[in-house]
């Protein structure tokens, strides 16, 4: 039987706080990064307004790179980039960029699509009343996708949630490190449970709020 009373609990309270401290500045990063490149994908994109073949070409190629190669290779490739802009390539600080690297890209495909499933009459009207390209994101575009892009946000935050877990293999922080440290080298089982629950419960409880702030603004 475990002993519930004997885990060290204020070092995996500490462990959930570097998971979602990853997790919130990571997302912020990847929502200003990713926003508009996938409004600049939407736009260059094919009968868009600033159709634009190579510049489209060019970002797609390099998004679907990004995406392509798997989160743990990407934390070992980008570790001497990662000591440029963070200063370490360990801890919080250290799994950030990676962090950021594998969920902008994933970000601003989600972004295109939102943005590509709008009716396209909203940006004829637009156009209609004199606006341009820049007006028409800003003031059409972006609002009537607002429940589309939280949803994209959801579900960004979800994909972190588990990368952040994925750090941990590299001495990235937050319950994953635990779970490495603790759970897997040193079999103590008792904490691979309790981390996995707690990423279980996070995912939950960020899945819960998008839920109730699409169905929220839906209601507007």
């Amino acid at each position: 039987m475990m002993d519930w009373a004997s885990l060290d609990w204020p070092l995996i309270g500490e462990a959930a706080a570097d998971t979602l401290l990853m997790t919130g500045f990571s997302l912020g990063f990847t929502v200003l990064i990713g926003l508009p490149l996938g409004v600049v994908l939407f736009l260059t994109g094919p009968r868009q307004m600033l159709a634009n073949r190579a510049v489209y070409g060019v970002l797609s190629f390099i998004v679907n790179v990004l995406r392509s190669v798997p989160f743990l290779i990407l934390l070992i490739v980008m570790i001497p980039l990662t000591r440029v802009l963070a200063g370490t390539s360990l801890g919080v600080q250290g799994a950030i960029p990676p962090l950021v690297a594998s969920a902008a890209p994933f970000f601003a495909r989600l972004v295109e699509n939102v943005l590509r499933e709008l009716d396209p009459g909203v940006t004829e009207a637009c156009h209609a009343m004199g606006a341009d390209s820049r007006q028409t994101v800003l003031w059409a575009l972006l609002p009537e996708a607002t429940t589309g892009l939280i949803a994209a946000t959801v579900v960004t935050a979800i994909t972190l949630v588990g990368y952040s877990a994925m750090s941990g293999v590299i001495g990235g922080g937050g319950l994953g490190d635990l779970a490495v440290r603790f759970g897997y080298q040193r079999y103590q089982t008792d904490v691979m449970i309790v981390t996995v629950a707690a990423l279980v419960v996070m995912v939950q409880g960020v899945q819960v709020l998008g839920d109730w702030l699409v169905q929220r603004l839906n209601r507007k």
